[in-house]
């Protein structure tokens, strides 16, 4: 359990976790498995069977075609499809300032020697669009948006068979080239390795349930994937100042989307702290989701009392929340001293359902302490920045030496010709230009 390996100094808990986020999952790896192996073998035959035993769905075709994905964005509720347009176009617009800010680039640090890099799409990408117990329309939007601003090529979405019709809706509206109703562990393995039907992808984005971050993860080599998210996680830094009703009221709205999302509060007032678990247990009487809400409280909610601000912080760090709302006196002071998370929410008017929906930031996450090392899904998730380098005779002049004499000293004489060739060094003994390193 992560709070097992914190520091432990200034640290009182109030509420401690309950499971372990990573053992709950240790067991899927052999099931999943057995599903890419299959898939990799037989192909649609495979995905056919299992969309039959998990899905109760026994289609004859998996693709959605183009008089269904009419059909659906037809059917989409006007307000439903106002605000998903809302959402996309949010989503859109920041991942071309994102986009904006990388540029191809072109150096001369030497006479002759000529370094850059260029900005490349992906070609090809996969979509996996979650079905879960909710129809999230923010989903699709998430990692269908970011791959046409980067220019990919063609984009491929997957969503499980019983997905509701406007989940198809938001995916057409979204920009995705082709969609396929497969859902779970089968769906990242037609799109990792192709089957019949389903055209291999060179990378995997979107969020899924445990055996679709285990597939991906099992899958990763063969194909690039985003990262490996979920469940999902709230937690909230707070000072005297935090209202507990408010961050009671944001932690179990991250709650209800799966019982083993983490919450937490950390926080330097026990008065906050006592009154924020109060306040959980007194909302989840009335909460409509709190069958699901409740057991991720009971079993992955935590409420820490920090001896002072820096505790505070380093706790927070060491948690490395998915999502991480910030409430104290001057949050943007404290923001600034935090280093560790997914996404960032500075003040109390920055709730994690905005982001979650439709303001412009990607609600794709790492989660489990991976914000220690990495960032969330953006549009430079479906780029890639390759360097390249071309030399005139001035360039060789400066480089080739130094590389004929490292070559030699480490004994990779193949090198030392490779280096030497172009200058015709190779020709004036074995080992040119050592004797003066």
């Amino acid at each position: 359990m992560l709070a097992d390996a914190a520091p432990q100094a200034g640290l009182t808990f109030i509420k401690a976790v309950r499971r372990d986020s990573f053992g709950d999952n240790d067991a899927l790896g052999a099931t999943v498995k057995g599903v890419l192996d299959n898939v990799r073998a037989r192909g649609d035959a495979a995905v056919r069977e299992y969309a039959l035993a998990f899905d109760r769905s026994d289609l004859e075709a998996f693709e959605v075609t183009a008089a269904e994905r009419a059909d659906t964005v037809a059917r989409l509720d006007p307000a439903a499809r106002a605000d998903s347009e809302f959402a996309i176009a949010r989503v859109r617009d920041f991942a071309a300032a994102q986009l904006g800010t990388l540029l191809p680039l072109e150096v001369e640090p030497l006479p002759g020697l000529h370094l850059g890099h260029r900005i490349i799409p992906i070609r090809r990408v996969g979509a996996y669009v979650p079905g879960g117990r909710y129809p999230l329309l923010s989903a699709p939007i998430m990692t269908i948006v970011p791959a046409r601003v980067a220019g990919c090529d063609e984009v491929i979405a997957c969503l499980p068979p019983g997905a509701h019709p406007d989940m198809i809706a938001v995916c057409s509206l979204s920009g995705a080239d082709r969609i396929f109703r497969i859902g779970g562990a089968q769906a990242i393995a037609a799109m990792a390795f192709g089957t019949e039907t389903v055209p291999a992808v060179d990378k995997i984005f979107g969020p899924g349930n445990a055996y679709v971050n285990e597939a991906k993860r099992q899958v990763f080599g063969k194909v690039g994937i985003d990262q490996l998210a979920g469940p999902s996680e709230i937690y909230v830094v707070a000072d005297e100042t935090g209202d507990a009703g408010m961050i009671a009221t944001d932690l179990l709205a991250q709650a209800e989307h799966d019982v083993m999302t983490r919450v937490g509060l950390i926080t330097t007032s026990r008065s906050l702290a006592e009154a924020t678990v109060a306040e959980v247990e007194r909302q989840l009487e009335d909460l409509s989701t709190a069958d699901v809400a409740g057991r991720a409280w009971r079993d992955y909610g935590e409420v820490v009392l920090c001896a002072d601000e820096a505790a505070m912080i380093a706790y927070s760090d060491h948690i490395a929340a998915e999502h991480l709302q910030v409430h104290t006196a001057d949050p943007q002071a404290t923001a600034a001293r935090l280093r560790n998370y997914g996404s960032l929410f500075i003040g109390p008017l920055a709730s994690v359902v905005y982001s979650d929906k439709c303001c412009g930031t990607n609600h794709t996450l790492p989660t489990l302490g991976a914000g220690r090392y990495t960032g969330g899904l953006w549009v430079g998730s479906y780029l890639k920045v390759c360097t390249h380098q071309w030399l005139d005779a001035r360039g060789v002049a400066a480089v080739a030496p130094p590389a004929v004499r490292q070559s030699a000293r480490e004994g990779l004489e193949g090198h030392r010709r490779a280096a030497a060739l172009r200058t015709g060094l190779n020709r004036a003994g074995p080992f040119p230009g050592l004797e003066h390193a």
